[in-house]
């Protein structure tokens, strides 16, 4: 029977009478042996399963939940009971109900909506600002929809950003439009389901005698008015306000904060003994949380026994100072690999952390973020070394010639085939020697079986190109003969032709990497990948935001350049990220997990990194939600409460790339860690 391994705490929750409980679960208290053990109770008291209604935010935790009380009750009795997330138990119900749903994803219906929103004329405004973009629209759809705001769309819309209130009108009318269509065809999207449902509550009415939900913290307005409309007799709600980082996505805190006032003869229990850190750990976590105001009122309290170490901070006078310190520490800690997490705030952090373990020869596995060797720039860094190596590399060349303009794949082929032609199997000759040939891009017969005729491909001039500063030999290349090879290409192909001149007969891998860092064809490739992430929903571009991920990008090259420091032979270093680079986000290893990535988890060694004020707290973000630091300060207390028994805190003071100099987190005074008037703290990376 579960209920005999609950303390004090959990035993009272998980045995409280029906009616309307809220259970304060904090970090690491046993929250699902409380629920295991609420529906145990529930059971053994006569209660049907099919009775029993369990909502969790992911099927996994539901999963898992009826599996533990399968252990103790029969399997078949386990899988009776209603479980699993909002969106699932809603559609299952529905289903039941003879509805017919026709379920679509985002991406296809945002296709839907672009179809209607092109027809509208935004061009009548005489205005400076873009209106949104189709795809941009149905994302803030979804928040108003989550958010269940009593305005109109329009209105709403215009609340939100006060600059768009001239196109109000238009936007609600594209949204009558898009809902009259979905309505024709049966389509629904994931809040639809839950709206749908929230109508068929209402009118035909679901019942339980009790409702369980799972991180009732990070409950919106629309999944609040879900839980409030089912007929039930008792309701069980469990989550920890200082839990709550989900408010980007529309989750709203005062759910779990007015449940006393909404809820007559509310019923509050608190979980406060903690079965996963050291004291020192949870002291920490305990002197920053409490700056934040207390919805109710709590502190965790220890139960591990032992000498575990204080946590430590870390500081470094550079960035990539602290990335290499703390991949070495890494290497030299006895803790299994698999047992150790580097927390970040900034997908940016764990790059440098990846890089250097990488360096070290040590796996790790990312979640929450793109793996540094998986962004598009260090691919096309790796795809320009490889192809001196490896002229005959299709794919690399491909990928490569994918960032210039106005090429696709085909194209990128046929230009290879061309310069393979003009270079006796080498495109690197083909390039930078080619033999004189008339038409390399002839294909030869089209139609093999009736033999009638041979492709026909246009030819011009290269002398149409001779104002643009090339060189004569580059210009001599029969392949800028080509019809289709404009100036954009034309330049491209002599970034192409000016690196491969310069780096071909480097030997060194530093020397090799440091060439493409400079080179103007990674500068072009650059340019194109920084303009697409600054793009903004409307089609413009941010130029602070482009900026911004040029200064990312020259950050993931230099990172790459140090990791050709151990390495003399070009062939064994490409080798070695070729092979091993694909393995980092997958299988065993360290793990590399952005805070939010990180909830739930827990492990015996923890280093939450990049502790700057502006980056954590980040500061951007902040003035995006009206300044406030709450939920910055709860993001740092689930990174800290992760740590079982050895926490490590870090930051640097400067930044070489940015040219930025940064003090500490504010979260470091509150922790106690460094005092507020001791600005100049002696470095110390031991």
């Amino acid at each position: 029977m579960p209920l005999s391994k609950l303390n004090q705490e959990q035993y009272a929750a998980a045995t409280a009478p029906y009616g309307n409980n809220l259970i304060i679960a904090s970090a690491g208290t046993g929250k699902t042996s409380t629920i295991v053990a609420r529906i145990g109770f529930l059971l053994s008291k006569g209660v049907k399963p099919e009775d029993l209604l369990l909502l969790t935010f992911t099927n996994k935790a539901s999963a898992e939940m009826v599996e533990r009380v399968g252990r103790y009750f029969d399997e078949k009795v386990a899988k009776k009971i209603q479980a699993g997330t909002f969106h699932a138990i809603s559609y299952k119900i529905l289903k039941a109900s003879g509805k017919k749903i026709i379920l679509k994803q985002p991406k296809e219906l945002k296709m839907v909506l672009k179809s209607i929103h092109e027809k509208r004329n935004f061009s009548y405004f005489d205005s400076k600002v873009m209106p949104y973009s189709a795809g941009h629209l149905y994302d803030m759809h979804s928040l108003y929809q989550n958010m269940v705001s009593s305005e109109g769309f329009g209105e709403w819309m215009s609340k939100q950003n006060p600059d768009h209130a001239i196109y109000s009108e238009i936007y609600e009318d594209i949204y009558e439009e898009f809902k009259e269509l979905k309505r024709r065809f049966g389509y629904v999207d994931f809040n639809d389901l839950l709206i749908d449902f929230k109508k068929y509550l209402d009118e035909e009415g679901v019942k339980f005698q009790e409702i369980l939900v799972d991180e009732y913290q990070d409950t919106n307005q629309l999944q609040g008015s879900l839980i409030d409309g089912f007929d039930r007799e008792s309701l069980f709600c469990v989550g920890d306000y200082d839990q709550s980082i989900y408010g980007f996505n529309g989750a709203d805190i005062n759910i779990i904060g007015t449940f006393s006032q909404r809820f007559e003869n509310a019923k509050v229990f608190s979980l406060n003994k903690n079965y996963r850190s050291s004291s020192h750990i949870l002291s920490l976590a305990n002197k920053v949380i409490e700056k934040n105001p207390r919805i109710y009122p709590k502190k965790l309290e220890v139960t591990r026994t032992g000498d575990f170490p204080s946590p430590k901070l870390m500081i470094f006078d550079e960035l990539f100072d602290q990335y290499s310190a703390i991949a070495q520490k890494i290497k030299n800690s006895k803790t299994l690999h698999e047992d150790i997490a580097v927390i970040f705030r900034n997908n940016a952090s764990a790059d440098g952390i990846e890089a250097h373990l990488r360096e070290l020869g040590i796996n790790s596995k990312r979640k929450g973020g793109t793996s540094f060797f998986d962004s598009k720039e260090v691919k096309a860094m790796l795809d320009m070394f490889t192809i001196l190596i490896n002229p005959r590399d299709l794919m690399s060349f491909v990928h490569i010639f994918e960032y210039a303009k106005g090429v696709g794949g085909v194209f990128a082929k046929d230009i290879f085939d061309a310069l393979y032609k003009v270079g006796d199997g080498d495109i690197l000759k083909g390039i930078m020697n080619p033999k004189e040939k008339k038409n390399p891009f002839k294909r030869g017969i089209v139609n093999h079986q009736l033999g009638l005729f041979d492709e026909i491909i246009e030819e011009e001039s290269a002398a149409r190109f001779k104002k643009m500063g090339f060189e004569e030999k580059f210009l001599k290349n029969p392949i800028l003969k080509h019809s289709k090879i404009n100036k954009d290409l034309a330049s491209y192909l002599h970034a192409f032709y000016l690196y491969i001149n310069s780096t071909v007969f480097l030997e060194s891998p530093s020397q090799i990497v440091r060439n493409i860092k400079d080179s103007q064809l990674f500068e072009l490739i650059s340019d194109r990948l920084a303009t697409k992430r600054a793009q903004l929903k409307d089609g413009t571009i941010d130029e602070e935001m482009k900026k911004e991920a040029l200064i990312n990008i020259k950050r993931k090259a230099l990172l790459l350049l140090d990791l050709t420091k151990p390495y003399k032979d070009k062939y064994r270093f490409i080798n070695a990220l070729t092979l091993g680079g694909g393995e980092l986000s997958e299988g065993e290893g360290v793990n590399l997990l952005s805070i939010h990535a990180s909830k739930g988890l827990e492990f015996k060694e923890v280093y939450i990194v990049d502790l700057m004020d502006g980056r954590f707290p980040n500061r951007k973000l902040m003035s995006k939600n009206a300044g406030e630091i709450d939920e910055e300060r709860r993001l740092f207390y689930v990174a800290v409460t992760r740590a079982k028994d050895i926490l490590y805190l870090s930051y640097a003071k400067y930044d070489r790339i940015k040219k930025i100099e940064y003090i500490h987190s504010p979260f470091l005074v509150e922790a106690a860690m460094i005092k507020e008037e001791n600005l100049n703290i002696a470095t110390s990376a031991n």
